[in-house]
């Protein structure tokens, strides 16, 4: 049984240009807080809680990457991952805080509008959208190959929307010089920003919960174990996330007498990886004492362990328990 259980990427991909977005944008970010209340624009404060939320992004993805190097330790066996998930909870509580804040002071602006110096907001809205571009587009080469690095290439392509919105308002505001412009926009900001963050906290939770990852069935993944000619019955199934992009998977699994508890295990991994991406699958392989009828009245192999007694199964044939016959390094 000697795997090595190490459930952290082989590689470390695409920090340089996290490095590089996150000195961008943080320091834009300065500007945009400094020139809003210079220009007395809440539209453009808004826009810098968006600011805000990418280089928070930006960070939670940095931290996540650096973390990795960590190996497992006595007291951590599974590593660092899901700071990555706690990272996003406090990202979330102070994205509420602000949005909250700004739609507050939005609705005082309605009753009262304030002089707005439209050019300073526009000039700074402007240099916003070109730090936007030149971020993005040292992020889009990694979106496609890491969640972290996705996540923040949508944070700043949603914000460059937000730079685009709210030089529309300046140049609306110099030309036609009605000052709710600004309050309205930076409303629309907030309610872009609000249900964003719901879906973040949302599935930091899930993964601080141990819930099924993302757009992972468990009905498929227990049909696809189901279906190999030597399974008799799964059972004890179990999907997780350990962080945002890394499903790992347990269960149990009657074997049908005489086969290869070896080959099952490395089949049946294989399967999972192929179909579903779970790289961490720990199998048992419980032999089969109670003959077919074992898998016959399980329709469908469900959980409620029908048509055999768990506690008769050979527990021991653990030699089948680990990862997909390989050593993760």
């Amino acid at each position: 049984m000697g795997h090595d259980h190490d459930h952290l990427p082989s590689e470390i991909r695409h920090e340089k240009p996290l490095w590089w977005a996150l000195g961008l944008t943080s320091t834009f970010l300065v500007v945009e807080v400094v020139g809003a209340f210079w220009t007395n624009s809440l539209a453009l404060l808004s826009d810098a809680a968006h600011m805000a939320t990418d280089t928070l992004a930006l960070m939670i993805a940095l931290v996540a990457v650096r973390l990795s190097r960590r190996p497992p330790d006595a007291r951590r066996t599974y590593g660092y991952a899901r700071l990555e998930a706690l990272g996003a909870m406090i990202n979330g509580a102070m994205l509420f805080v602000v949005a909250g804040y700004i739609l507050w002071e939005a609705i005082g602006r309605f009753r009262q509008p304030q002089e707005i110096a439209s050019t300073g907001m526009l000039v700074i809205a402007a240099v916003g959208l070109v730090i936007n571009m030149i971020s993005m587009r040292l992020l889009q080469a990694g979106s496609g190959e890491s969640l972290n690095v996705k996540g923040a290439y949508l944070e700043v392509w949603a914000d460059m929307l937000g730079s685009v919105a709210v030089i529309a308002g300046a140049l609306l505001i110099q030309w036609t010089g009605w000052r709710p412009i600004d309050p309205i926009l930076a409303v629309l900001i907030g309610l872009w920003v609000l249900p964003r963050t719901y879906v973040l906290m949302r599935e930091a939770i899930n993964v601080l919960l141990e819930g099924v990852p993302k757009g992972m069935d468990v009905a498929r993944v227990r049909d696809r174990l189901s279906d190999h000619d030597a399974v008799l019955d799964v059972h004890d199934l179990h999907v997780w996330a350990l962080a945002s992009s890394t499903p790992a998977l347990t269960a149990h699994i009657v074997m049908r007498e005489g086969d290869d508890a070896d080959r099952l295990r490395r089949e049946l991994g294989d399967r999972l990886h192929d179909d579903f991406g779970i790289e961490h699958v720990t199998l048992q392989i419980e032999a089969d004492h109670c003959g077919e009828a074992c898998g016959q009245p399980s329709a469908g192999k469900d959980d409620d362990h029908a048509g055999h007694d768990h506690a008769g199964h050979d527990h021991a044939a653990a030699d089948a328990q680990g990862h997909r016959g390989h050593v993760h390094r």
